[in-house]
C-alpha cells in the first residue's frame, strides 16, 4: 500500500515538470499567458490530479486563463501520456494558486499594523 503512495508522488512531480514545459513551449492559446504550475497532487487512485497554477495578471486576465487551461486539458493530458510512456494519465483539476497574493496581503496588513501609533 505504501508503494501506491509514493508512485503517485512520482507520478505528480513527472506531471509537474513536463507541464511545465508543455505551457511555456507547445501550448499556443493565448488565454493562457504567464501560468506556472507550482505543484501537482496526484489521488492515491491515480484518477485525478490537482494542478496548482500561479497566474500573473490582473482577475481578468487570470479568469482568462484559467479558461484557457481548461478548454487545453485534453490536449495537455494527451501529450502527458506520450512524454511520460503513462496507460492512464490522471484527469487534471487546474486551481488558481493564490497563495503569494495571500503573503502579500499579510504583508500589508504587519507592514500597517507597525505603522499604527
Amino acid at each position: 500500500m505504501r508503494e501506491r503512495g509514493h508512485r503517485a508522488e512520482r507520478v505528480a512531480e513527472l506531471i509537474r515538470e513536463e507541464l511545465g514545459e508543455l505551457l511555456q513551449c507547445e501550448v499556443k492559446d493565448p488565454r493562457v499567458g504567464f501560468a506556472t504550475v507550482i505543484a501537482v497532487h496526484v489521488s492515491a487512485d491515480m484518477r485525478t490530479a490537482r494542478v496548482a497554477v500561479s497566474i500573473l495578471g490582473d482577475e481578468s486576465q487570470k479568469k482568462q486563463s484559467m479558461e484557457g487551461l481548461a478548454s487545453a486539458r485534453n490536449y495537455l493530458r494527451h501529450e502527458l501520456a506520450q512524454r511520460l510512456g503513462l496507460r492512464h494519465v490522471p484527469a487534471m483539476v487546474f486551481e488558481l494558486d493564490r497563495t503569494e497574493e495571500s503573503a502579500q496581503r499579510i504583508e500589508e496588513l504587519l507592514r500597517q499594523s507597525r505603522n499604527k501609533p
